[in-house]
């Protein structure tokens, strides 16, 4: 089937089986490999991207369901060469290690901000619930997100 939808900021059209995974349709088809495969079960946030203003486990959500849809992936955050205000908070904040679940934080992190400019401490701990991190222990994580919505 052909399926078209926004991809930051710009429209594509691929042709996949009704059956892929949005994941294997950015890593493989667009060739956007930021975007992270985990778990395989939705349960880990590192294939998280923005699908209409929602963050979405990208694992489990069926391409299918994109048409027409505009999505954002963490190669989308940054602009002409500049990393994007969350991305910068990010490494300022020490909030990357490994960097694998990095991606989804930040994405989950953009998808709050856009909602929640100015997001409590309990509205950032729900936010990034569904992104695991081995490395970090969250705190520099929050601390990211935090100086990020100050900076917006």
């Amino acid at each position: 089937m052909r399926i078209s939808f926004k991809i930051n900021g710009k429209k594509v059209a691929v042709d996949v089986a009704p059956e892929a995974r949005l994941l294997d349709v950015i890593r493989d088809n667009l060739g956007l490999t930021g975007t992270k495969e985990g778990c395989s079960k939705g349960e880990c946030g590192a294939c998280s991207v923005i699908v209409d203003g929602e963050i979405v486990d990208s694992c489990i959500f069926p391409v299918s369901q994109a048409e027409g849809c505009d999505i954002i992936t963490i190669e989308g955050m940054s602009k002409g060469g500049k990393l994007h205000p969350i991305q910068k908070a990010f490494i300022e904040e020490g909030a990357v290690q490994c960097g694998f679940c990095t991606p989804g934080m930040v994405l989950a992190a953009k998808a709050l901000l856009d909602k929640k400019p100015h997001p409590s401490d309990e509205d950032i701990k729900e936010a990034l619930s569904g992104n695991l991190c081995r490395c970090t222990g969250y705190t520099k994580i929050k601390n990211a997100v935090k100086k990020a919505a100050k900076k917006r």
